[in-house]
C-alpha cells in the first residue's frame, strides 16, 4: 500500500486527526512517510495547514501542499472566487506518485468528501485516486446519519472501480449515545468493508508524544496498529 488516498463522508469527520493516527502508526512501525494535501483551503499564507497539523502530531513526515486558497470552501469554488489557479487530479496523482519513489507511504488527504470539486472541468479525488490505483480510506463521524453517508461514499467508490480500504470513526464520543452504539455494528454492513479503527473524541489536542502514543491502539492491523475491531464492538454493543 505503497500510496493511501484519505476521504471523509463530509467535512469536520475527523479527516486531519485520522490521517495524523496513519502515519504516526505506520513512522512507529519504522516506515517513511509522506503527507501530500491536495488543496488546502481557508487558510492564510502564515497558518499552519493540515499537512502542517499531521507532521505536528505525527512526527517526521514528509508534509507536502499542493495549493493554499483562503476561503473556506470547495477548492474549486474557492480558486476561482481568489482568482488562482486549481488544482488538478493528474497534478495530485503525479506529485503523489513522486513521493511515493521516496518514501514507504503516502497518504493523500482530500478536501471535504469525496467528490469535492478542484476544478472547473469537475475533478475529484476519487478521480486522483483512480490515476494512482490507490485503496481509498474513508473517515466517517459516529452518530447519526453516518450510515446514510458512508453508504453513499462506498457505493461511488465501487462504480468507479476504487478499493475501499476500510472505515475509521473519526471522532469516537466519551458517552456514546444508542445510535453510535448500533453504528459500530452497522457501519461495516453498509460500507462492504471493515472498520479499521476509532479514534477518541479530542485526540487532536493529545500533546504530540501522547497522540503518537496511544495512536497504533486506535487503528487496526491493516493500518499497522493493534486495534481490535471485535473487542470494540462487543464493548459497545446495544
Amino acid at each position: 500500500m505503497p500510496v493511501l488516498v484519505i476521504t471523509g463522508t463530509g467535512t469536520e469527520v475527523g479527516k486531519t486527526v485520522t490521517t495524523a493516527a496513519v502515519a504516526a502508526t505506520a513512522l512507529a512501525a519504522g516506515r517513511s512517510v509522506a503527507v501530500l494535501k491536495a488543496a488546502q483551503t481557508g487558510v492564510r499564507p502564515d497558518e499552519r495547514g493540515d499537512a502542517d497539523e499531521v507532521a505536528r502530531l505525527a512526527g517526521p513526515v514528509t508534509a507536502t501542499e499542493l495549493a493554499r486558497y483562503p476561503e473556506p470552501l470547495a477548492p474549486g469554488t474557492a480558486a476561482r472566487r481568489a482568482r488562482m489557479a486549481p488544482v488538478h487530479p493528474h497534478e495530485v496523482a503525479e506529485a503523489a506518485a513522486k513521493l511515493a519513489t521516496e518514501h514507504d507511504l503516502v497518504l493523500v488527504e482530500g478536501a471535504g468528501g469525496l467528490l469535492v470539486r478542484f476544478d472547473a472541468a469537475g475533478g475529484t479525488l476519487a478521480d486522483a485516486a483512480r490515476l494512482l490505483n490507490a485503496p481509498v480510506l474513508v473517515v466517517a463521524a459516529a452518530g447519526l446519519g453516518t450510515l446514510n453517508t458512508t453508504e453513499l461514499t462506498a457505493r461511488e467508490l465501487r462504480s468507479r472501480d476504487l478499493e475501499l480500504a476500510g472505515v475509521v470513526i473519526g471522532s469516537w464520543p466519551d458517552a456514546p449515545d444508542l445510535a453510535s452504539r448500533c453504528n459500530v455494528m452497522d457501519l461495516p454492513e453498509v460500507a462492504g468493508a471493515p472498520l479499521l479503527g476509532a479514534l477518541p473524541a479530542g485526540a487532536g489536542a493529545l500533546p504530540p508524544a501522547g497522540f503518537r502514543a496511544a495512536a497504533p491502539g486506535w487503528l487496526a492491523p491493516r493500518l499497522d496498529g493493534t486495534w481490535d475491531a471485535e473487542a470494540f464492538r462487543i464493548r459497545q454493543a446495544p
